[in-house]
């Protein structure tokens, strides 16, 4: 008789079955902000008393230990991240223009909604290449002329009201406060100042926070610091090795939409959600 229980529990769990892409059960948050900070090792900034706002979230939630970025430099991981390709590109120019499947074209599909909000970004829709210390290079949306201009905001709207939250949402520090300019403590106070209030309204309202890097500083071997916090989060440390596909391929399943370009080949992260 158990036997057959557990026969049937694998029949019904796949290929899907039992929640998530590949049977992977993975949660729904109503809402997903990812902040993305520049060019740090994970030595760098893990247990550093220069972050403590980070190791604060980390010690809520889920640190993975084997997070590594893709290439060099910054522009790649970025578009990585966002749509599954690298495209290629081996540099940060601004002049791209691209067109192929992603997050944002994903989420506007089925539904759903999408917005990065950059800061310094100096107006709604703009495809500049440098304005104050915002940088197009960190901005992948902005590469894909096809995709709404409103989806491509300065910081400034992002909402106080987090329930009017788009599903998805990418966070861009500018220059000075990515880490790649200013400092790990700059940075780490930044996002105290900036994105607290959201994760403590996550924890409550079924949202979540995923804060990652794009890459290091070319001294280690692209080892990088990703944490998830908020609502579903099961509290650790975790081995498992993911990279910016991973990441991608895991927003994804939160919403049963196609992952693009090679985040389709990955998993989506499990073993560190709660419920």
């Amino acid at each position: 008789m158990l036997f057959r229980l557990l026969f049937l529990i694998v029949i019904l769990c796949l290929p899907s079955g039992c929640g998530g892409a590949g049977g992977v059960a993975v949660p729904r948050p109503a809402h997903v902000v990812v902040v993305i900070e520049e060019n740090k090792t994970f030595e760098d900034v893990a247990g550093s008393a220069e972050a403590p706002y980070i190791n604060e979230l980390a010690s809520r939630g889920a640190l993975m230990e084997q997070s590594y970025a893709l290439t060099h430099p910054s522009l790649p991981n970025y578009l990585a991240l966002f749509s599954g390709s690298t495209y290629g590109i081996a540099d940060d120019s601004c002049r791209h223009d691209l067109e192929g499947p992603n997050i944002a074209r994903g989420l506007e599909e089925a539904g759903l909604s999408f917005t990065i909000y950059s800061e310094d970004l100096p107006e709604t829709g703009s495809r500049s290449c440098l304005y104050r210390d915002y940088r197009r290079k960190h901005n992948p949306a902005a590469y894909f002329p096809s995709l709404p201009a409103e989806i491509n905001r300065p910081l400034s709207d992002f909402p106080s009201d987090f329930s009017k939250l788009p599903t998805v949402s990418f966070v861009i520090p500018n220059l000075r406060n990515d880490m790649h300019d200013g400092s790990i403590r700059r940075g780490d106070a930044w996002l105290r100042e900036h994105l607290d209030p959201y994760v403590q309204w996550a924890r409550g309202h079924d949202s979540l926070l995923i804060l990652t890097f794009d890459e290091d500083d070319h001294s280690r071997n692209n080892r990088i610091l990703t944490v998830f916090a908020g609502a579903h989060v099961r509290t650790g440390r975790y081995p498992l090795r993911i990279d910016h596909y991973d990441i991608l391929s895991t927003l994804a399943a939160f919403y049963g939409i196609p992952a693009p370009g090679k985040a389709a080949k990955k998993k989506p992260i499990s073993g560190i959600w709660s419920d």
